[in-house]
């Protein structure tokens, strides 16, 4: 499509190319789309006018719908950097020699290719597969494992005293859930913890714990 110009709506239910924008400009509000996640594959969009896009029997891309049907779900293609946006009826979207925006070509050309702007923040993927629970220093992993298992009965935070040195060489020796089971033990705050649990001795317990941590 065309270098630095976004997909105008107009009060039709149309859509065209607007005029070119500097690269410092962002779109005008005719340019500015909602988007909807349905799925992991799948978007809505809605426009300033407050209707769905989609596509009607002529493939043209129209906005006009007030719900999303099967007509106005969208699929972003990506591939080698690029992007391209997938209709309905499995064609992509670009537009015609008349200036509408339609969906009619089934492969992805250099003309099918569009860019999409978000004001969202970026998400930063992770490397690896570290729990939330297990980032940061052992007495703040620590902490969040007490707030995960503690039973709250009387709303204080009860974190065990004594020198995290134990901790810090059960991480080094690949023991730091037990360990930290250990500690929380100990301050009979835990609900799998607990004097009461029937489960029956203490290594029993442990087992039980270090399972559903490794889910």
């Amino acid at each position: 499509m065309h270098n630095s110009s976004y997909i105008h709506a107009l009060d039709t239910g149309l859509f065209t190319v607007g005029a070119p924008h500097k690269d410092d400009e962002g779109p005008d509000p005719p340019e500015q789309l909602t988007a909807i996640k349905l799925s992991d594959s799948r978007i809505a969009l809605k426009s300033g006018y407050g209707k769905y896009l989609g596509i009607n029997s002529d493939a043209v891309v129209i906005g006009r719908s007030d719900a999303i049907g099967s007509r106005e779900q969208w699929e972003p293609v990506f591939q080698d950097g690029k992007m391209a946006l997938l209709a309905a009826n499995s064609c992509f979207i670009t537009y015609s020699e008349s200036g509408d925006i339609v969906a009619k070509s089934k492969t992805a050309g250099e003309e099918e290719m569009i860019k999409i702007r978000s004001c969202a923040e970026r998400e930063v993927k992770r490397t690896d597969d570290l729990a939330d629970e297990d980032r940061g220093n052992v007495k703040s992993c620590e902490v969040n494992y007490v707030k995960k298992f503690q039973s709250f009965q009387d709303r204080k935070l009860r974190v065990n005293e004594e020198d995290s040195g134990t901790l810090k060489k059960a991480r080094k020796d690949g023991k730091f859930h037990e360990a930290l089971l250990d500690r929380r033990s100990k301050m009979k705050a835990d609900r799998y913890c607990n004097d009461q649990d029937p489960y029956g001795p203490s290594q029993s317990r442990r087992s039980l714990i270090l399972a559903s941590l490794q889910l």
